[in-house]
């Protein structure tokens, strides 16, 4: 879109307001809104802002940044009453107006920018799978004398809301939710219209339907779309999903693990690469059907795996997601169709314009364009220094890992075991996410400084369940 044609559109639907977000470093969209009389000025200049208010982006004595909105990301906000038109922006350097290396949008702009440097494809194209929560409510407090959450849930017989007696007999209990039917598939409209909200903003979907876990628990998946625009629009949809529920007096939640012994949060990643039309992950007669430079870059991922989690599942959370027993993987090998591998080929996805694969350990409290631009600086260094998986121990392995032998299981590379662990393994292996300077040395130091931060307030809380195992002791 032209800016003219921009203008044009701001005049024919009455637009009153401009609301320019962005991402910080912890994954969250901050916002500022303007009369939308000012517009052309700020597609010229940008908003300056105080950068050292954001967590972990600036110092105090070099605050000043600029953001500069994407005209390409224009769209009708569908949640104010005033007509509003959002656009999401790039922290920009307040002389040059050039990406700053710690804005994490420009971050993946610099990650495709090295795709199409190496020759190796000039497109790549991503689904995440969204899953989440829908809690009709949740109440949670942490402090010096008091700590403990509730969440409920009009779907589970076990956690019904305060004054919800279940008079129609809908709640249920001792099964999997998994694509469970309407009517105990309780929120399917308010799911529907958020896919409708979803695909209002030019975002495809593939379908939706209810997950695993009983308290209802959903998915969200898109069909294949194109970096780095899906990093934009997994922040759409995460927004979305949030203030549709709020709408209808749920809470939202896409923490990987909100309830104990319960199905948690995942964000599956499928990622194909292409050129000129081609997908390059496919050739006949392979392992399936998978072409080297597939292998190399499922080798790259693999092997820089231990310290992707630190970016990929960067919440002490996360780690309670990731167990055995929950179709979450621990062990860093692929395979093909095996739900207990941290890399599945999906079998179904057997054609030259399909075949793709499916990295399983992430989940939705990773920042997503930090997280899939790693993923990418992986494979790609995978496939420049011809990394094979199987020099590795890192697969193909078909059968399922939680049943062999415990000797066995531990020749096995294994995800770290908590988030201080994954921050000390990006520590040691961050090289290959600074190819083409798409991350920088400080933008790691700040990320790792901060997630040890939170790693420290929580292991060094007293815990609910502690007093009932120890206070009579």
């Amino acid at each position: 879109m032209d800016k003219t044609k921009l203008m044009d559109q701001v005049k024919k639907q009455g637009i009153k307001a401009i609301d320019l977000k962005y991402c910080g470093l912890d994954g969250r969209w901050y916002h500022i809104t303007f009369p939308a009389r000012r517009l052309e000025k700020v597609l010229e200049r940008g908003v300056p802002f105080d950068g050292s208010s954001i967590p972990g982006m600036r110092s105090v004595e070099s605050g000043d940044m600029v953001l500069m909105p994407d005209i390409e990301t224009a769209h009708l906000d569908p949640f104010y009453e005033v007509p509003t038109m959002r656009f999401i922006c790039s922290i920009c350097d307040a002389d040059t107006r050039i990406g700053v290396k710690k804005d994490p949008r420009s971050v993946a702009l610099r990650a495709q920018e090295f795709l199409l440097a190496t020759g190796i494809a000039d497109l790549s194209t991503w689904i995440p799978e969204l899953e989440f929560h829908l809690f009709d409510t949740v109440e949670f407090n942490s402090d010096e004398f008091s700590s403990g959450y509730t969440v409920t849930s009009a779907e589970h017989k076990d956690a019904l809301p305060y004054d919800f007696e279940d008079d129609d007999a809908v709640a249920q209990i001792g099964r999997k939710g998994y694509h469970m039917d309407t009517p105990f598939d309780r929120y399917y409209e308010i799911r529907q219209e958020i896919v409708d909200r979803i695909e209002d903003q030019g975002i495809r979907v593939r379908y939706h339907h209810h997950e695993v876990g009983l308290s209802s628990q959903q998915e969200i998946e898109t069909e294949l779309l194109a970096f780095p625009k899906i990093c934009d629009d997994t922040m759409v949809m995460k927004d979305i999903i949030r203030r549709t529920a709020l709408e209808y007096g749920l809470t939202a939640t896409f923490m990987p693990k909100p309830v104990y012994n319960q199905a948690g949060n995942g964000m599956h990643f499928h990622i194909m690469l292409q050129k000129r039309g081609r997908n390059i992950f496919y050739k006949k007669g392979g392992y399936a059907d998978l072409s080297d430079n597939a292998i190399w870059f499922i080798g790259g991922v693999l092997k820089h795996g231990r310290s992707l989690v630190a970016l990929t599942n960067p919440s002490t959370n996360s780690f309670k997601r990731l167990l055995p027993g929950f179709e979450a993987p621990v062990k860093l090998f692929y395979g093909l169709a095996n739900r207990s591998a941290a890399i599945r080929i999906p079998k179904y996805a057997n054609t030259p314009d399909s075949k793709r694969f499916e990295f399983r350990t992430g989940d939705a409290t990773c920042n997503p364009y930090l997280a899939m631009s790693a993923m990418l600086l992986a494979g790609l260094d995978g496939i420049l220094n011809k990394i094979d998986p199987g020099k590795y121990n890192l697969g193909p392995f078909d059968d399922n890992v939680f049943a062999w032998s415990e000797q066995k299981k531990t020749k096995l590379l294994s995800i770290p075991t908590d988030l201080k662990e994954a921050m000390h393994c990006l520590e040691e292996d961050h090289k290959y996410l600074l190819l083409g300077n798409v991350f920088n040395e400080e933008l790691i130091e700040s990320h790792i400084k901060h997630k040890l931060l939170e790693h420290e307030a929580v292991t060094n809380r007293v815990h609910p369940h502690e007093l009932l195992l120890y206070y009579n002791l």
